[in-house]
């Protein structure tokens, strides 16, 4: 794949378009049309990978469960100004009984490393910040997701441990004081 050249450096940001349950559905049955109709832009094929389709049967169970935790979780990320979905974003769930909220990122690889990872986190951060409930916001990562180990640096996040996940294996947890982030 040949990818243009970048010209000047531009801020990147995303703004979130939340992914309701009928667009969950709808990708979880082969039907990217129908999901891009329900929410609202065009969804990639990136939300078709087999990866994401086990999300979003965890999220579409998570959400029958606890609909008001649809809220916090399934967001598909638009670059701006351009207005292309370039991944997607949000959060595990609403806060726990602590007031922690666990981050979840992922950029569509076309668009990588372009600054959308960073660009995610800002928001999420941002979002966390609005939300008097939240006192902790945690990053999970695997120590050899070393793009992932970079997304988060300069943000203020500090390790506090690891955890082993029953998917992804070992994973450092990172943990900040809500607000207390950087850009």
């Amino acid at each position: 794949m040949i990818r243009a050249m970048r010209g000047p450096a531009r801020p990147t940001s995303v703004r979130f378009v939340r992914l309701p349950i009928a667009a969950l559905t709808a990708l979880l049955n082969g039907n990217l049309a129908g999901a891009s109709s329900a929410a609202g832009v065009p969804l990639t094929g990136y939300f078709m990978a087999p990866e994401a389709l086990g999300l979003w049967r965890l999220r579409v169970d998570q959400i029958a469960a606890d609909p008001p935790s649809g809220r916090w979780i399934a967001r598909a990320a638009v670059a701006e100004p351009d207005g292309v979905v370039v991944g997607h974003a949000g959060f595990h769930g609403p806060p726990d009984a602590a007031g922690m909220v666990e981050v979840a990122y992922s950029v569509d690889p076309v668009y990588r490393r372009q600054g959308y990872a960073r660009a995610m986190l800002r928001e999420l951060l941002r979002r966390a910040a609005t939300e008097p409930g939240v006192k902790t916001v945690r990053a999970s990562i695997s120590p050899s997701n070393a793009a992932s180990l970079a997304t988060i640096a300069g943000f203020g996040f500090t390790e506090t441990g690891e955890q082993w996940d029953e998917a992804d294996g070992r994973e450092l947890i990172f943990e900040l004081t809500n607000g207390n982030h950087r850009p």
